[in-house]
């Protein structure tokens, strides 16, 4: 399963007792509230991004209940020296910029240590606050046709407009949720021709759906090999 990365952002948080209860469900000590940071991740929406995916009402709901006691890291490098903080709760939340928009919007805490002084320091002077969260989902279905780029293969290509409909790709069905990054650049995963191999889909048609040169027809194919080669986790 390819892990899918999105951009996420840094917002304030406040803690109070009912927030507590629920940071000391994932500690195995209470914590007192002077020893815990905590702060909100907006995480993932049902808007189109510029990868040209959305994610459903119905898959955020699904994350909201898959991040809870996942980790925040660092740059999405899975070693436990970069394990920075915890998710403890989860909500889908309306957008306020987004008339009719979604959130997933993940509660994190970290503890205050000489440790993490420089984290908490720079997540509160605005420093640090760009994230990505990688998540894996079970359909990719074109807006257009509405295959699922999981099994299926079709010539859509995201933002292109076929017959007055701009062309994204659903993300449906919340799989799984890996972890939360503070990274300095966030990533976001491939767009364009090798939509269905970096999904996991099937291996495409017998000839090139662009119509290309008979020794262009397997080109699209081991691009699209390489680039799943590189999506692995």
């Amino acid at each position: 399963m390819e892990q899918i990365l999105k951009q996420a952002r840094l917002l304030k948080a406040a803690l109070d007792e009912g927030e507590l209860d629920l940071i000391n469900r994932q500690a195995l000590r209470p914590l007192a509230a002077e020893e815990v940071f905590t702060f909100r991740l907006a995480a993932c929406n049902n808007q189109v991004d510029r990868d040209c995916e959305r994610f459903t009402d119905e898959t955020l709901e699904g994350f909201a209940a898959l991040f809870v006691g996942r980790p925040v890291l660092r740059d999405h490098d899975w070693e436990t020296k970069n394990q920075t903080a915890r998710v403890y709760a989860a909500g889908v939340e309306p957008m306020a910029e987004a008339p009719g928009g979604k959130q997933l919007v993940l509660r994190c805490y970290m503890v205050r240590t000489a440790a993490t002084a420089d984290t908490i320091t720079a997540i509160e002077a605005g420093i640090l606050r760009e994230c990505s969260v990688g998540v894996a989902v079970k359909e990719a279905v074109c807006s257009v046709c509405g295959v699922n780029q999981r099994t299926g293969w079709c010539e859509h290509r995201g933002g292109d407009v076929y017959d007055g409909v701009t062309c994204c790709f659903e993300l449906r069905g919340a799989e799984d949720a890996y972890e939360v990054s503070l990274v300095a650049v966030p990533a976001q995963p491939a767009a364009g021709a090798i939509k269905s191999k970096r999904y996991g889909g099937p291996e495409g048609p017998e000839q090139n759906p662009t119509g290309g040169a008979p020794d262009e027809d397997t080109a699209w194919q081991d691009e699209a090999l390489l680039e799943l080669e590189k999506n692995r986790f």
